[in-house]
């Protein structure tokens, strides 16, 4: 039985998430205060008096998120992952976990990649969609469609699990194909509260500025295999790492992929690391014969 460590992205978020862990440990309490400073804000008193609004900042969501993740793993004295993966930014979370890359290089990455996000989304109004209900391939032919006729970028971008995948792309991209999703069958096509269109062609911009901060941190021989996004399989080399997490900004995430290719690989046992209980509830509906649980 191989045990798999699960980190969560954006999306995860809540008002007063990671509080228990600062006023409950002094090592929590003390990778806060570190953040803090790294950060040149603080974003422990977000976190804990924030409202939801405060926390959906791009720039705010990401940092926090790898924080309560990297914490809450950190106060597993019996972690010993057989794999890792995360769902879009948890992989950074995940890269921690396994020892590819140290705290401080993996919030210090997180913070510029939400900085990078958010200006790109700024440049073009864009937004994503969660469509349910339809097929993969279905989904993936109606995107490329929709791209042809119209010449506005509409891209698969979160394969979740079966039966529920995110589209992402320009605003009217995003508007027509939620049309010809639901004419096709999909139980639902419903734009999302975003604030752009994240795992498209539109992140360009934010793909320069991570790999310019990426090419200048260490990244060490990792622990346990990482399942990348964009790949959706193992890897244990350096060069592909960091190269999988750059082509994300613009790539989709493959969860399901991931998820699948990592049972084959031999887990059993999924452990979700983080606030919230997400992708326990998508492991489950990859394969429902898997053993979930989570640690927040």
């Amino acid at each position: 039985m191989k045990h798999a460590y699960v980190f969560p992205g954006q999306g995860s978020q809540f008002a007063g998430m990671g509080k228990e862990h600062y006023e409950g440990n002094a090592f929590a309490k003390k990778l806060f205060e570190q953040a803090n400073e790294i950060l040149k804000f603080r974003i422990s008193d977000i976190m804990f008096n924030g409202t939801e609004d405060d926390l959906k900042q791009t720039n705010v969501t990401q940092p926090a998120v790898f924080l309560h993740s990297v914490i809450a793993y950190k106060g597993i004295e019996a972690a010993k992952p057989d794999m890792v993966a995360g769902h879009s930014l948890g992989e950074f979370s995940a890269l921690v976990a396994n020892g590819t890359l140290s705290f401080e290089d993996g919030l210090r990455l997180v913070s510029i990649r939400a900085t990078a996000m958010q200006e790109a989304c700024s440049l073009t109004p864009s937004t994503m969609a969660a469509v349910l209900g339809l097929a993969d391939d279905k989904v993936e032919q109606i995107c490329i469609q929709v791209q042809e006729e119209t010449g506005e970028i509409v891209v698969p971008a979160n394969y979740n699990c079966p039966g529920q995948l995110v589209i992402s792309g320009s605003l009217k991209g995003i508007e027509i194909a939620c049309e010809q999703m639901k004419a096709a069958g999909a139980k639902r096509a419903l734009v999302l509260p975003v604030g752009g269109a994240f795992h498209s062609p539109l992140m360009e911009p934010a793909k320069k500025e991570l790999k310019a901060a990426i090419e200048k941190i260490t990244f060490h021989q990792p622990t346990a295999h990482v399942y990348q996004n964009v790949v959706a399989k193992a890897v244990y080399d350096r060069e592909e790492i960091k190269q999988n997490l750059i082509d994300q900004l613009t790539g989709a995430v493959r969860w399901t992929q991931s998820v699948q290719a990592m049972i084959k690989d031999g887990a059993s046992k999924f452990t979700e690391v983080g606030p919230g209980k997400v992708l326990q509830g998508l492991v489950l509906k990859i394969d429902k014969t898997m053993q979930v649980d989570g640690m927040n």
